[in-house]
């Protein structure tokens, strides 16, 4: 009896043992599946990644994207870098494109990025006129307005890399309630139309003026630059009201408009022939039509 179990037993332990040697290929089949899954998927990745990473910016042409205009339209924008709207994503230069686009006189400032994979972000900074002058260009007499910086630009302008102040004006809005400057010399030898450096102070005080809630420079038509001897200049102001022209030296401040607004009152009051204010010594002094000079 004890022989029977014992033998019933050791095949039972053989039996035992045949099944775990034929559940092993079946564990390593599941595995080498597995592997061959993880390879499949892999390669799938890598040929994504080459081509998200390698051709799609090598090949297609970038999507711009603008911000920060606001007189100056897309299209416009685009010609002046037309020289990059051919390139491809991967070899558009940002510095390249923000140096065609500082080339606009009325762009003070470009920042562009390029974004992953087609992108370039463009934020452009447009100059904001605080006066207007006028040039002569082909027989013409062209409106074209001042930055605080003394640069001469026009607005709604590009044509390509370089600009015609004709043509560019005409396109462009100039905004009448800026003050007009006359007898302003102007220098190109930067490349940019700008005013010489000493009379870029003026531009300043003009940009400072016009901060102040009081709108000063409605009572003024023009204000005209008379150069002195030894490089020295000094402004006479011509108001809207009356035919005199005031003379106030080279200092354009609200003290000083406010001195001209109450002195142009009075003298006209009292003698409605009086052809010039000089309020440039501290005290009021004018010169009529008839006279060669009186003081008040």
């Amino acid at each position: 009896m004890s022989d029977f179990v014992f033998q019933s037993f050791g095949k039972n332990k053989k039996a035992v043992g045949m099944s775990s040697v034929s559940a092993k290929p079946k564990s390593g089949n599941r595995i080498r599946a597995i592997k061959w899954f993880v390879a499949v998927f892999a390669v799938i990745f890598a040929i994504e990644a080459v081509v998200y990473l390698i051709v799609i910016p090598s090949l297609q042409k970038p999507t711009i994207i603008w911000s920060g205009e606001r007189n100056y339209n897309v299209v416009d924008l685009s010609k002046a870098i037309s020289p990059m709207l051919n390139k491809s994503w991967a070899k558009f230069s940002e510095v390249e494109a923000a140096e065609y686009l500082l080339d606009v006189s009325g762009i003070e400032d470009a920042q562009v990025v390029k974004r992953f994979p087609d992108k370039v972000y463009i934020n452009i900074v447009e100059r904001t006129p605080v006066a207007m002058t006028f040039l002569s260009e082909g027989g013409k007499s062209v409106p074209i307005q001042i930055d605080k910086n003394g640069v001469l630009f026009a607005i709604r302008s590009v044509q390509g890399r370089s600009e015609s102040v004709a043509d560019n004006s005409a396109s462009g809005k100039i905004d009448v309630s800026l003050p007009l400057i006359t007898g302003l010399p102007v220098d190109t030898s930067s490349g940019k139309m700008q005013i010489p450096l000493k009379y870029r102070g003026l531009m300043e005080q003009i940009a400072s003026i016009k901060k102040l809630p009081q709108n000063y420079f409605a009572a003024i038509s023009e204000i005209h630059i008379v150069t002195k001897e030894y490089g020295n200049y000094e402004l006479v102001l011509y108001p809207v009201r009356g035919h005199a022209r005031i003379l106030i030296g080279r200092q354009i401040t609200e003290e000083a408009l406010q001195y001209m607004m109450v002195a142009l009152d009075v003298v006209n009051s009292l003698d409605p022939n009086v052809a010039e204010i000089d309020l440039r010594y501290g005290s009021v002094a004018c010169r009529t039509r008839r006279s060669t000079g009186d003081s008040f």
